[in-house]
């Protein structure tokens, strides 16, 4: 895959802006900027993946269910008009067997430079893309399913908050996932929902992710091939015009919630959803709408657009007006890198003592130490979650251990990048250890040794600590580990 590099950025701002945002996901895509277009399907063409690609951002061509005639077509139009690497997007969960393999297969030979999977995780198709030397990026609404993506061989992750337009796959707010699929995983992890403009960029980068994936930003721009009275109602929209719903099933699995714009359908005008009518509303090149499917009104649509699926994320009420994708995304990255700017700028005038600190190296690297453990620690007790613990306080405990290593995970991360820092990305050889041990009382009594070696290494650091601030958070992270071998000892004492 074609390295990324932002000196060939001719544009002297966006070239700053790229020096500011880059991460190694970047690197990993071949991108300029860690700001990836979603595979919305229709939506997402060869048009606005060459505008965003060229643009510097990573595009990926939304092709769920789409004819392995199309998709050579569409990936052939993209090669056409640059040669910078993008991706195409497909759901295996919502496709037909046949269909699915063809469409691998085609990927595969067109030597795509990345797949990007989403909803129910198929371990052979990783597999497969991989072997070819394809990028294989999922999209997840879970710390469990992250972790499973990555052990099936995943290379990027992208956390999606239930802000988020269209299909959403998990329930929790992005703000509650994103540290949690951090704390879980190695990988490098992208931010999904809601995400509209540079302030919201700035607040993922700055809670550790390494880029975002933006979808109704984009949506609403001149390359994209959603229809114009969609567009409309984005660029109309405001504060609670979108709401989760299952009203928009038909063509996906029972269960499927999809974000969307309020219109009759939501409203409860056409009946029930689920009584089992086919009533045509409209068509796609020959193609029969029916009354709500999961089809959302594309150029090519014709018909009673306002009853389809008008797909929509909850940043839709800062999109103001329909724009260039290119100059969106300038705007967006611009703004980030401002405010990413702003914050160093701001956290070295709010402390005397701060440049001192930035130059304290030993520090950065005791912070690391901890964040690797603090990473082992939450995925240990999310394994052992997934596996099953039969008695319920104790897996309360554990659930309080989890929710614990992940908060400590965001405060030793934001303490690094505070010194200047970059956080590291690895999960210590703790986890292996532990889950080598053959039963449940074994594993904890390792993980309680685990979170005792923690509050050693604190009880360590915290007198060689001047800043008030930190030496108080991680005092705290002190007490919470020495509470969670307490509550852990309570439930290995009957079985010792």
């Amino acid at each position: 895959m074609q390295a990324a590099d932002a000196k060939d950025i001719e544009d002297p701002a966006l070239r700053r802006a790229a020096g500011v945002l880059h991460r190694p996901v970047c690197e990993l895509l071949g991108c300029r900027l860690p700001l990836v277009l979603a595979g919305m399907g229709g939506v997402a063409r060869a048009e606005l993946v060459t505008a965003v690609t060229r643009a510097g951002g990573f595009g990926l061509l939304g092709m769920v269910r789409e004819p392995p005639a199309l998709i050579r077509e569409q990936v052939q139009a993209v090669r056409a008009a640059t040669d910078r690497p993008f991706g195409v997007s497909i759901i295996p969960a919502a496709t037909e067997a046949g269909l699915l393999r063809r469409q691998v297969d085609l990927l595969l030979a067109l030597e795509v430079p990345a797949v990007c999977l989403f909803w129910d995780l198929s371990a052979p198709i990783v597999e497969r893309c991989r072997a070819a030397g394809t990028r294989v990026l999922c999209q997840v609404g879970s710390a469990a399913e992250a972790l499973a993506a990555q052990e099936a061989g995943a290379q990027v992750l992208i956390a999606q908050g239930m802000e988020a337009g269209g299909h959403v796959r998990g329930r929790q707010p992005l703000a509650e996932l994103l540290p949690e699929v951090l704390a879980a995983v190695r990988i490098p992890v992208l931010a999904a929902g809601g995400l509209a403009d540079g302030g919201d960029v700035a607040a993922v980068l700055s809670a550790g992710a390494q880029g975002a994936m933006l979808g109704t930003a984009l949506l609403a721009t001149h390359e994209s091939f959603a229809h114009p009275y969609h567009q409309q109602r984005i660029v109309d929209a405001r504060e609670g015009d979108t709401l989760l719903t299952e009203d928009f099933h038909i063509n996906w699995p029972r269960g499927a919630g999809v974000r969307v714009l309020v219109n009759s359908v939501t409203r409860g005008e056409h009946g029930s959803p689920f009584s089992g009518a086919r009533i045509p509303i409209g068509a796609d090149a020959g193609r029969p709408i029916l009354m709500f499917s999961t089809d959302s009104p594309l150029r090519s649509t014709s018909g009673n657009l306002e009853a389809m699926a008008l797909y929509a994320g909850q940043g839709a009420a800062r999109i103001d007006r329909i724009a260039g994708a290119a100059e969106r995304l300038r705007a967006i990255a611009l703004d980030t890198a401002d405010r990413l700017g702003a914050e160093l700028v701001q956290g070295s005038q709010a402390d005397p003592g701060a440049e001192a600190g930035r130059r304290d190296d030993t520090l950065i690297a005791a912070l690391d130490e901890l964040l690797e453990a603090e990473r082992a620690g939450a995925r240990v007790a999310l394994t052992l979650l997934r596996e099953g613990i039969g008695d319920d306080a104790l897996a309360e405990v554990m659930r309080e251990v989890h929710r614990g290593e992940v908060q400590w995970c965001g405060v030793l991360m934001t303490a690094i990048r505070r010194l200047d820092g970059t956080p590291g990305t690895r999960t210590g050889d703790f986890f292996g250890k532990v889950m080598a041990l053959p039963d449940l009382p074994a594993r904890l009594a390792l993980l309680n040794r685990g979170q005792g070696w923690v509050a050693k290494k604190l009880k360590a650091l915290l007198p060689e600590i001047g800043d008030e601030e930190l030496r108080a958070a991680l005092g705290a992270m002190l007490t919470a580990h020495q509470d969670n071998i307490e509550h852990v000892n309570a439930h290995l004492a009957p079985v010792a």
